[in-house]
């Protein structure tokens, strides 16, 4: 499909395109959630299909992404176990920022986009719950943004015309985002364990930010940082109204313990995840906040 045809259906049917992104978001959404927790587990995500606490498989009408979880009121039709309202949560969350990209982005950008999300969404939540990234989600990431980058050079704002000028520059854009990012993060962490004498930020969010900046180029990689410091900043501000409000420390995760015993709160000194507000961060830049950040970051870069 051309983009005029494209174009051309969309004024004819404007809701089209945008249902459509909803309803393939939702579908991704249902696949995270099987990612989210079996990759830590080290399990296929393939075999065996969906399937219950007690074992029963998931027929494929209780297994619509948000419907069913609404129509069986969060409960296994099988044995009436209840179902985490994060699931349809999860596939609504995609759905939505799928619905974002296809209108904030050229399609081919968008579809680069819907990749990029989903991967933050996985990440998030993996780390929310494991306190770990894993490596597809890292390097595997990385490397994915370098390739869309020559693929689609409209990725990195490289369009004029010439395939293989945009895909040339569209790639070295991509990586220069990556060993910036990833960088400028590992010097953040080297500085910070040396001043608190303990380890301040895992190795991981050095990769994450590194694949951030893959898709996003080098403002995107110091957006995500410093927009995640932000996030965390009014993360631990509401985590610390909460506790004052209900007595009660805010839960990133289900209630466990690090490796060295220090639980998962929100409280001060203990040990929180920073990829899910790099996470946050990288989103916002790429979706929406690129537009109005890029020429000021750009500015500031001719002075040094």
């Amino acid at each position: 499909m051309t983009s005029a045809s494209i174009a051309e259906l969309s004024a004819a049917f404007p809701w089209f395109f945008p249902t459509v992104a909803f309803v393939l978001g939702a579908c991704v959404g249902s696949f995270l959630n099987v990612v989210i927790y079996r990759v830590p587990a080290g399990a296929s995500i393939v075999s065996p299909g969906s399937h219950c606490a007690c074992g029963q498989p998931i027929c494929w009408y209780d297994n619509i992404p948000i419907l069913s979880w609404i129509i069986l009121r969060g409960r296994a039709r099988c044995c009436g176990r209840p179902f985490s309202i994060r699931y349809p949560a999860i596939e609504l969350l995609t759905a939505v920022l799928f619905v974002v990209c296809w209108n904030s982005l050229p399609p081919l950008v968008a579809a680069c986009g819907a990749v990029f999300v989903s991967a933050l969404i996985a990440a998030t939540f993996i780390d929310l719950d494991h306190m770990i990234i894993p490596d597809a989600f890292t390097l595997g990431l990385g490397v994915l943004g370098l390739l869309l980058s020559f693929w689609v050079p409209a990725l990195h704002g490289q369009d004029s015309g010439m395939f293989l000028v945009d895909a040339m520059r569209s790639g070295f854009l991509s990586l220069q985002g990556l060993l910036v990012g990833s960088g400028l993060v590992l010097w953040i962490a080297l500085v910070a364990e040396a001043v608190l004498k303990k380890e301040a930020m895992g190795f991981g969010d050095v990769k994450f930010v590194g694949a951030i900046g893959a898709f996003c180029g080098w403002q995107g990689a110091v957006v995500a940082i410093f927009g995640g410091a932000l996030v965390g900043t009014v993360w631990f501000a509401v985590a610390w109204l909460w506790e004052k409000i209900t007595g009660k420390r805010a839960q990133v995760a289900p209630p466990t313990e690090t490796p060295d015993g220090e639980p998962t709160g929100l409280a001060l000194g203990a040990h929180v995840p920073f990829g899910p507000m790099l996470a946050i961060a990288g989103a916002l830049y790429f979706l929406v906040a690129h537009r109005w950040i890029d020429p000021w970051l750009g500015e500031v870069a001719t002075l040094f």
